[in-house]
């Protein structure tokens, strides 16, 4: 499996744990759920930034998600009440929707193309055509 796909997956799960976790918990376990929720994402974006061969594209996404992470690190900590909740809530989403958005750009990648539509023949198809 590709660290891409990976990382992206568990992007989709943090995102959408914030996203129920914001509307099923008390906000003084959720700031501090979001806040958790913040370090994680800042902790996976960190490294996939500086690896090249991820691409232009996954590396950008990894970017916002790290920027997004430490904008949800420094309003649980600011903010309070019912802005928590929402702020909370939109940064799940943001997760969930930059990391659906890297899972596409992955398999439309050339490479996955490639490799979808490869033509493979047996022993007896290259036999029965005259090719060696």
């Amino acid at each position: 499996m590709s660290p891409r796909y990976l990382t992206n997956i568990t992007f989709v799960l943090l995102g959408g744990f914030v996203i129920v976790a914001s509307m099923a918990f008390a906000v003084p376990e959720f700031t501090w759920l979001m806040f958790g929720a913040g370090i994680a994402a800042l902790a996976l974006a960190a490294p996939g930034i500086a690896i090249v061969s991820r691409g232009s594209v996954q590396r950008g996404l990894d970017g916002l998600i790290g920027v997004i992470g430490a904008w949800t690190i420094v309003a649980s900590m600011v903010f309070g009440g019912l802005a928590i909740t929402w702020l909370g809530f939109a940064s799940g989403a943001a997760f969930v929707a930059l990391a659906l958005i890297g899972l596409t750009v992955h398999e439309l990648s050339s490479e996955r193309v490639v490799h979808s539509f490869e033509v493979r023949t047996t022993a007896p198809e290259r036999e029965i055509a005259g090719v060696r």
